[in-house]
């Protein structure tokens, strides 16, 4: 099965925000992107609300449930009582688990299992008991007896953080090394019976690659980049530009 693509609306929200006004607006974008051949939205909602509001989250589980029901909502966020509490309210088909500090800008790590897992594991059952496919954010630097544990806390995936890949777009070298990376920590998940996603400064130019080493990568989720491109190309050639580079026919 070809990877999907779950549009990350953060980076729309925040434009949003710099003006106390309703635009751009996100359910407008969001249904554009699913129009295009997105297969689901992800949002993280912060503390502080300074991208995606509390409020926009009602708004996209009707959107999804009214007009597009075949697609995915996939939120992320740090595992706090009130983040728990919202999923359980809002009931998205994916939680996606960071292991963000929330005065942090973006996430750029993924979770120590060695100290992680014992506090994962009723977190996971929880969310998997209201229904919810549960994914947690992973570095993808290929520590094989990390992935290993991933597993024992019930988690149905892993997401590899991307960052370092995306980051180094300008050093061919260096990616090649890091996606080989990625790919050995993706294969011990498979192994593992895991699913994986990807995320994190993820590009057009990019993800053909990705895609190439991890034939099976399940959803990748891309905001930034994405959001950018589509202020040259627009939000729904832009998505099918993305859909395309995930090997879809679109």
């Amino acid at each position: 099965m070809p990877t999907t693509l779950s549009v990350n609306l953060n980076a729309v929200a925040m434009l949003r925000n710099r003006r106390d006004l309703p635009w751009p607006s996100v359910e407008a974008l969001g249904r554009i992107a699913l129009a295009a051949g997105a297969a689901g939205l992800t949002v993280h909602p912060r503390p502080d609300q300074r991208h995606i509001r509390f409020s926009d989250l009602p708004v996209i589980r009707a959107l999804i449930d009214d007009e597009f029901p075949q697609a995915e909502f996939n939120i992320e966020g740090y595992p706090s009582e009130d983040f728990l509490a919202l999923c359980e309210r809002i009931e998205p088909e994916q939680v996606t688990l960071v292991p963000d500090d929330p005065s942090q800008a973006t996430s750029d790590h993924g979770f120590d299992f060695r100290r992680d897992g014992e506090m994962l594991t009723p977190i996971v059952a929880r969310l998997k008991k209201k229904g919810m496919r549960v994914s947690l954010f992973a570095d993808g630097d290929g520590d094989l007896e990390a992935v290993a544990l991933t597993k024992a806390t019930g988690a149905d995936r892993i997401e590899l953080y991307t960052g370092p890949y995306g980051g180094c777009f300008d050093d061919p070298a260096k990616a090649a090394v890091i996606l080989e990376e990625l790919g050995r920590t993706a294969d011990a998940a498979f192994s593992a019976g895991l699913g994986v996603n990807a995320g994190h400064d993820l590009t057009v130019a990019n993800l053909p690659a990705l895609v190439k080493r991890i034939p099976r990568l399940a959803e990748v989720s891309i905001g930034h980049g994405l959001t950018a491109d589509a202020l040259e190309y627009g939000m729904a050639e832009t998505v099918r530009r993305f859909c395309r580079a995930c090997g879809q026919s679109v």
